[in-house]
């Protein structure tokens, strides 16, 4: 039975369930902003599911992703080994988090960027902010049509790849990935699409059209409420 709504979508009971677990009580106050019920709702993650989530950072998306699954699903969460000075404070707690047994249905994955992997065949891969990040030297880069086929191979026939990044001015390919953090939303897809991946539909639960597009998204002007795309892409059955 649909919950609620938010963004025309009906939103699951067990979307909603998970959201008001108290184990996250710290992070309520962020869901209006990053429109938590919509996003969970669109990326179609249900019970049981197994979800394999790219650089979870403080573990927002990660402690409902683990709550909607439950015990008979599975979260798999891939720390790039590149990310490691970047994020030594986030990946030190997130050593903690896996530890906790509220938290035993989640796996922290350590491996190199351009070699993604996962032990078993999954429902749903889910990247937020940070698909433009691959691009970058700082991860290699990463060659994208080998990652991109990666993550194809690494889900179950039908299963989706969600991907929420900043938006970049349109036309502007991968010239702001490293210094605006933004990425040309078309770039995205041609990239994805070429893997074998089907363009599933989008979000605007993220849109922002007073974003200008030309800041760096931790400019402070902007920071927090970046114009962001929300994409659905799914593996042919």
């Amino acid at each position: 039975m649909p919950a609620a709504q938010s963004g025309g979508q009906s939103i699951p009971a067990y979307v909603t369930a998970a959201i008001k677990d108290p184990a996250r009580a710290a992070d309520t106050k962020d869901d209006a902003r990053r429109q938590m019920a919509a996003v969970m709702t669109f990326a179609q993650v249900k019970p049981g599911a197994t979800v394999l989530e790219l650089v979870p950072s403080s573990g927002y998306w990660t402690r409902v992703f683990s709550a909607i699954v439950g015990p008979g699903g599975h979260v798999y969460t891939v720390w790039p080994d590149e990310m490691g000075k970047y994020s030594a404070k986030s990946y030190a707690n997130w050593q903690k988090l896996v530890a906790t047994p509220h938290y035993a249905n989640v796996t922290l994955l350590q491996q190199p960027a351009a070699r993604l992997s996962v032990p078993v065949k999954v429902d749903v891969v889910f990247t937020a902010q940070n698909y433009h990040d691959y691009h970058d030297p700082f991860m290699g880069p990463v060659d994208m049509a080998g990652f991109d086929k990666a993550v194809f191979d690494a889900l179950r026939p039908g299963g989706v790849f969600v991907v929420i990044d900043h938006v970049a001015p349109a036309g502007s390919g991968l010239a702001d990935t490293d210094t605006l953090h933004r990425i040309d939303p078309a770039v995205v897809k041609k990239e994805v699409e070429a893997a074998g991946f089907v363009f599933d539909g989008e979000s605007d639960a993220l849109r922002n059209p007073a974003d200008p597009h030309t800041k760096a998204v931790f400019d402070k002007s902007i920071r927090g409420h970046t114009d962001q795309f929300i994409y659905r892409f799914r593996k042919p059955k």
